[in-house]
């Protein structure tokens, strides 16, 4: 069963999908931005849920070990418990002693790979969570990077509409300022033009 991150992906990687190229574009997306930030804060806040359940289960390492542990000196315990009925209880001391040897060399041999076992399955766990939450973290960072790099695009589009603008503007005003400077009154105009400058460079100067 996947987790509730895993499903935002999803429905963030859906999202981008569905949505429209930009006009003369087949790279660059329009989002809607609501309904992407919706995503993203729901992600944002079962991150760290996420993340806190995987410890959890790293941590869960420490009991694996103890649990194998409790078994191995269980085995041992019992190998011993043997040793000694055997030694007390068989005729030949020698074959006794023989087998009680055999005996806790197996159950020490079989300690030792419960305990290899734990340790790997414990390793294990731990380097998938951590792989899972890295993946999970790459995923966010690569839509967020996509995200701010059109945040970028358009600001720079914008600012281009703009001094575009600007030029027109002060082409126009290039253009009329011969055809001012002949108009009646043009030179009570022209001392309002120069008094509107001047306040610019107080302005500036301030």
């Amino acid at each position: 069963m996947s987790s509730r991150i895993e499903q935002i992906i999803e429905e963030i990687e859906e999202y981008v999908e569905s949505c429209k190229y930009q006009p003369l574009s087949t790279t660059k997306i329009v989002v809607n931005k609501e309904e992407l930030e919706e995503l993203l804060r729901e992600l944002r806040l079962k991150t760290p849920d996420e993340i806190k359940r995987y410890q959890k289960i790293i941590s869960n390492k420490d009991a694996i070990l103890a649990d194998a542990q409790a078994k191995a000196d269980g085995l041992i315990a019992e190998a011993r418990a043997q040793t000694q009925e055997m030694v007390s209880q068989h005729e030949v001391m020698q074959q006794a002693y023989a087998q009680a040897n055999e005996t806790i060399s197996k159950a020490n041999k079989q300690a030792q790979e419960i305990l290899d076992s734990a340790q790997e399955d414990a390793n294990n766990i731990r380097l998938s969570a951590i792989s899972y939450t890295d993946d999970m973290l790459a995923n966010l960072q690569t839509i967020m990077s996509n995200t701010l790099g059109d945040a970028g695009e358009r600001y720079k589009a914008f600012m281009s509409s703009l001094q575009d603008a600007y030029e027109v503007v002060s082409q126009n005003r290039s253009e009329l300022a011969p055809q001012v400077a002949q108009a009646p009154g043009a030179e009570d105009d022209m001392d309002l033009e120069d008094g509107y400058e001047d306040s610019e460079d107080d302005y500036e100067e301030e």
